[in-house]
């Protein structure tokens, strides 16, 4: 996991580009934002030092610090606002994600103004209200369990009858046939990784996937339907399904052994991403279990987990693919009125030492 004061600075970076503090033009002060992350001043300072260092803000003595503002303006032309709504903000992929959206949109004299579900559907309906009343020109969206009927399919229809443009990111709903995606090649994913195992002598194969989220469905579909093809066993018992809410006392380790089970008889499991494969190794190694060598663990993500775990995690990557970038670019060809389709990111395998 990186470091706190990373987190803190990823997510202040992006609350400045997303104009948050548009109105004080500076950041609360480091007393309220050790406060609010419940830190210390100390990591608050190394926090803010990194936006210092990127050019962000400016600290001045006895005023805090100062957002350093640098124009979107291109030519005169005023900016155009792109709501961006995510499950997330600093968790795992996301701080990636929403720099290079941020980018993109930059690049095309459009502000972005961020929000986050937390991936609960209440959340999501209040934002998407606020959104009904906003004079925005398109939105970028990662939609709440995305794997579950969803009761906001109303108020998106309302955008897009709104003639707001809509490009859904990681997953969408079939309910909604006028919206664009960009996603990953989910079910080809999973199929790659139980394929790369069997090739290394793997014959019964667990796999942990989230629920709620079409992610999990779909990579759990790619799994499932090449251990079908290759004749491996399909046992429902090898399989651990996890939702958003039992998420968090999951990843707590505290709870990783309700996992054990599932992984009894297998030599080789597929994770739904490098945050429970690095916590599963974690959990698997306190156990005596080696890894690779007793079990192997493979991943999608390629993430900073992938390099962190104490066996490096075999891990698919999106390579020069970039899911934020790809939809921020997709958008814009929306806005500018040109023929588009949805579009899917493709997978690189990065062979490491846990499989």
């Amino acid at each position: 996991m990186p470091p706190k004061y990373q987190a803190i600075a990823d997510e202040l970076r992006i609350h400045i580009e997303a104009g948050k503090y548009a109105e004080s033009d500076s950041l609360p002060t480091e007393f309220a934002i050790a406060e609010e992350y419940r830190v210390s001043r100390q990591t608050v300072r190394q926090a803010l030092s990194l936006l210092v260092r990127d050019g962000l803000i400016e600290k001045r003595q006895g005023s805090g610090s100062r957002i350093v503002r640098h124009s979107l303006d291109r030519g005169g032309a005023r900016p155009v606002t792109v709501a961006v709504v995510t499950t997330y903000i600093s968790d795992y992929i996301f701080p990636g994600i929403l720099r290079e959206v941020e980018k993109t949109l930059a690049q095309h004299n459009c502000t972005p103004s961020l929000f986050s579900t937390q991936n609960h559907v209440d959340s999501e309906r209040k934002i998407l209200k606020n959104l009904l009343s906003m004079p925005i020109s398109g939105a970028l969206v990662e939609g709440c369990k995305t794997a579950l009927p969803n009761p906001n399919i109303d108020l998106y229809r309302q955008l897009l009858d709104n003639g707001i443009p809509l490009v859904f990111m990681h997953g969408i709903y079939g309910d909604l046939p006028g919206a664009l995606s960009v996603m990953d090649d989910n079910a080809g994913g999973g199929r790659m990784l139980v394929e790369y195992l069997y090739r290394k002598g793997h014959r019964s194969i667990a796999g942990i996937f989230k629920s709620d989220d079409l992610q999990g469905i779909q990579r759990y579909a790619g799994y499932i339907d090449a251990l079908r093809d290759l004749g491996l066993p399909m046992d429902d018992s090898h399989v651990f399904w996890y939702g958003t809410e039992a998420k968090e006392a999951l990843l707590s380790g505290g709870s990783m052994d309700r996992i054990d089970p599932a992984l009894e008889g297998c030599t080789a499991v597929v994770c739904y991403n490098d945050e429970i494969a690095y916590r599963l190794i974690a959990h698997l190694l306190k156990r005596g279990v080696r890894v690779p060598e007793d079990m192997a663990v493979v991943s999608f993500d390629n993430s900073q987990y992938s390099e962190l775990c104490p066996v490096r995690i075999t891990s698919l990557s999106h390579g020069k693919y970039n899911v934020g970038r790809m939809a921020g670019e997709l958008l814009i060809r929306m806005l500018n009125g040109e023929p588009c389709r949805s579009e899917t990111a493709p997978w690189e395998l990065m062979v490491k030492d846990s499989g």
